[in-house]
């Protein structure tokens, strides 16, 4: 039986236009998961992670907002609230879906702790940034708060925290576990929280995120998944891209995928941490990696829309 992971882009759930409330979320949500459905009534066993960029951004705020008056929240705290969050809004959605569909499969979430190397470079060093941007005037109070701020490419200050490596999930034995028995397991979202482990063998959380694209690696090497499917806002990976020069890609093989990315077509602000997060996948055996939007999401599972990248003949014995 196929294993694949499913990973959500952030438009999966709240679209371009979309002002974000709540109810848009669920709306948004539900339609997305269509080509989930469909997987989960082939009967594939599913892992599906998601983005968190824009939830994070709004936790933050409600953070700097009432700082005055509340405790402020760390940011481990905050990812773990906003995978438990969203994963129930996917959980339910799903849910709908497949009640709506007669497929009887059960839906969990998994809030997921993801163990990063405690010396780590970002760590000491952070350099992703996130939230809200802020003027001058803001500065001071939020430096008391023990945010790191500066400056964001002249758009003005953000905070900016480190973005660690992911080594292993914690919990990978338990969502082993559920997948093997045929639970559609919601993990790894937003990343996960990123944990460090302690002499003692206990677990601290860390202020940072992890990028999605590289925990959504980690976790499907932990249940062995056969297939990496990226939902993304575009319906193929393409060179030259937004030029007139623009050339879509129907294959392409983790050489020619690596080469590309040498090459600067893959920008690390959006299409290189999928590119380089498939040729890890395949490196450590996956069979295929496919980047699509939501809308193309069924035809490219059957081979027909998106962008499949394969393991490079010599790598594949």
């Amino acid at each position: 039986m196929q294993t694949a992971v499913v990973a959500l882009g952030g438009n999966a759930i709240t679209g371009q236009s979309d002002t974000g409330t709540i109810p848009e979320q669920f709306a948004r949500t539900m339609e997305s998961l269509a080509s989930v459905a469909r997987l989960a009534r082939e009967g594939c066993n599913l892992v599906i992670t998601h983005g968190n960029g824009p939830q994070v951004g709004n936790a933050l705020l409600r953070v700097e907002m009432t700082r005055n008056r509340v405790y402020p929240l760390p940011l481990s705290i905050i990812d773990a609230d906003i995978q438990g969050g969203m994963g129930y809004m996917i959980q339910q959605c799903l849910g709908r879906r497949l009640a709506q569909e007669g497929i009887d499969r059960r839906v969990v979430t998994v809030v997921t702790q993801v163990v990063v190397d405690r010396n780590d470079p970002s760590l000491s060093n952070p350099t992703k940034p996130i939230g809200p941007f802020y003027d001058d005037a803001d500065v001071p109070e939020l430096r008391d708060l023990g945010w790191v701020v500066r400056e964001d490419a002249g758009r003005g200050y953000r905070r900016f925290v480190p973005s660690p490596v992911p080594l292993r999930i914690v919990e990978r034995e338990t969502i082993r576990l559920l997948v093997e028995n045929g639970v559609i397991v919601i993990a790894a979202g937003g990343g996960g929280v990123p944990v460090i482990e302690e002499d003692d063998g206990s677990l601290t959380g860390v202020e940072g995120v992890i990028d999605k694209d590289r925990a959504s690696v980690i976790l499907a090497r932990d249940v062995d998944a056969d297939l990496l499917l990226f939902l993304t806002d575009v319906d193929q990976v393409a060179l030259n891209y937004g030029t007139p020069q623009q050339q879509d890609l129907e294959t392409l093989t983790s050489d020619d995928a690596r080469r590309y990315l040498s090459e600067g077509h893959f920008p690390p602000g959006s299409m290189g941490p999928k590119i380089e997060a498939a040729i890890e996948f395949l490196e450590s055996g996956g069979e295929v990696a496919i980047v699509t939007s939501i809308d193309q999401a069924s035809q490219a599972v059957d081979g027909s829309a998106g962008t499949r990248i394969v393991g490079s003949p010599r790598g594949r014995g």
